[in-house]
């Protein structure tokens, strides 16, 4: 088992708790992104930088992550990915991408994404990080590695 971050846009707040988890649980731990992020001390900690462009960090997870693995996303076509090749995934609020929830979840991204190039909806992006996302990605994250470590899938 591993746990996987994509780390591009992942909050500090939740590297922070992964990084916890990590070394309490002892589960290795990969970031991947397409820059150079902060230097990770532990030996359970792998940073991968990957090329820059449009989808290589997604791809590289998408590639390596095996079934039993964990990634940490808030990218829904990375997630819907993930679940599709039968593995788990997380978003950094604390809400597991499943095979029930993912359709609904591209569509709605979709959409917004439709809206915002025709105009017809200004800004966007996800409201700022709250403590109560901190706490319910703790609580699931905590929930999701006992499972795995037990050997049990997740719901």
């Amino acid at each position: 088992m591993k746990i996987w971050i994509d780390a591009d846009a992942c909050p500090r707040v939740v590297k922070e708790i992964l990084f916890r988890a990590s070394s309490r649980l002892q589960v290795p731990l990969c970031l991947v992104a397409n820059k150079s992020l902060a230097k990770h001390n532990g030996p359970l900690v792998e940073t991968i930088v990957v090329a820059d462009g449009f989808d290589v960090a997604d791809d590289y997870i998408a590639e390596h992550a095996a079934p039993t693995d964990l990634v940490v996303t808030a990218d829904v076509p990375l997630a819907a990915r993930i679940v599709a090749k039968g593995g788990i995934a997380l978003d950094p609020r604390g809400e597991q991408y499943t095979e029930e929830s993912i359709g609904d979840r591209l569509a709605f991204r979709d959409l917004m994404s439709e809206l915002r190039d025709s105009g017809m909806l200004q800004g966007g992006g996800p409201p700022p990080f709250s403590m109560s996302d901190r706490n319910r990605f703790a609580s699931a994250l905590d929930s999701l590695l006992h499972k795995l470590l037990r050997g049990q899938r997740p719901n």
